[in-house]
């Protein structure tokens, strides 16, 4: 595999804050502009992964009125709405019984595409699912749509319908630095770095298990897009050591700096550190309860019927109330 330091994923994956709010806000400004054009944000995707949008309605004023009955959603719904599926990528890949490799690379294949496109333009459930899927193809762990579909009760046509447009939005940059491969290379040399004991070795298996949890955790944060892997790995070894106790970190980091980048400080390489367990501590997953309201707003975005269709059902639940109301009773 390619160097890290000479890869894409390091050239055009890892972005600044600004960049990575600049990008969610572009997204969804287009997905708002798209509803108030069309009506709807749903779009179809062809084979070779064009998009069409619908024809756009006549200007008359109660198409207008529909419009405005239709709510875009804010940035914060979007990312609760990420949040929740990236959780759910976890969970099928856990269900499968997945490597942690998969797990992560379908993980920011998830939030890539993201980078890219509003939730409101092409719905995540489905992009979760081809995500997995390409993440499997990519890692060498081949596992058919239909049976991916078939083990998660999902239609697997859905899958490959959006595959091309997935690869292209990645832009066929499929080779992903996931932290797990950074963490086992930084737990290897620990061993050498404390000319460790069995019982040390034995410590150390403890560690790293404890520090794989802390990177599945960081993984569902934006700190990908953000911070190279090896410091995602570190970041989760320390918080793990702070729990264990097996080395001096401050040493040990000192340790790395003075063979790898000699230039650099440790208070240096603290502050991405610090940042990274920062997001990593304010992560909340949300629940399916929490994701009612704004699973609503979803629908109504992508299904221009979907007001009119609740609107309708609850119509014919006020008369078939008042019909009982008004019925003779039995006695």
């Amino acid at each position: 595999m390619a160097d890290f330091l000479t890869s894409t994923h390091r050239a055009k994956w890892i972005l600044s804050p600004q960049d990575l709010k600049d990008k969610y806000n572009a997204a969804n400004q287009r997905a708002r502009q798209t509803l108030e054009k069309y009506g709807t944000t749903q779009m179809e995707v062809d084979i070779d992964g064009s998009l069409l949008y619908p024809e756009p309605q006549i200007d008359a004023k109660d198409n207008t009125e529909k419009h405005s009955r239709r709510k875009p959603l804010k940035i914060e719904e979007e990312q609760l709405l990420r949040a929740f599926y990236e959780s759910k990528i976890q969970d099928a890949c856990n269900a499968f019984g997945f490597p942690h490799k998969i797990q992560a690379t379908a993980l920011i294949y998830f939030k890539r595409f993201y980078l890219q496109w509003s939730v409101m333009e092409h719905h995540p459930k489905h992009i979760m699912l081809t995500c997995i899927y390409a993440a499997c193809k990519a890692e060498e762990n081949h596992v058919a749509a239909e049976e991916l579909g078939k083990g998660l009760e999902q239609d697997h046509q859905v899958i490959l319908n959006n595959e091309m447009l997935v690869l292209q939005t990645l832009e066929f940059d499929l080779i992903v630095y996931a932290p797990y491969r950074a963490l086992e290379g930084f737990v290897n040399d620990l061993e050498e770095f404390i000319q460790a004991t069995n019982e040390q070795v034995e410590m150390l298996k403890t560690l790293h298990k404890t520090a794989m949890k802390e990177v599945d955790k960081t993984v569902l944060t934006d700190a990908p897009l953000l911070f190279p892997p090896g410091q995602l790995a570190l970041a989760a070894l320390r918080k793990s050591n702070e729990v264990h106790g097996v080395f001096d970190f401050e040493r040990y980091l000192g340790s790395i700096l003075s063979r790898q980048h000699p230039a650099h400080t440790i208070s240096e390489l603290t502050v991405p550190l610090n940042a990274i367990d920062f997001l990593a501590s304010k992560l909340e997953t949300p629940t399916a309860a929490d994701m009612k309201h704004v699973d609503r707003k979803l629908k109504s975005c992508r299904d221009p019927g979907s007001h009119d269709k609740s609107k309708k059902r609850k119509h014919r639940s006020r008369e078939s109330s008042n019909a009982m109301h008004n019925m003779p009773s039995a006695l």
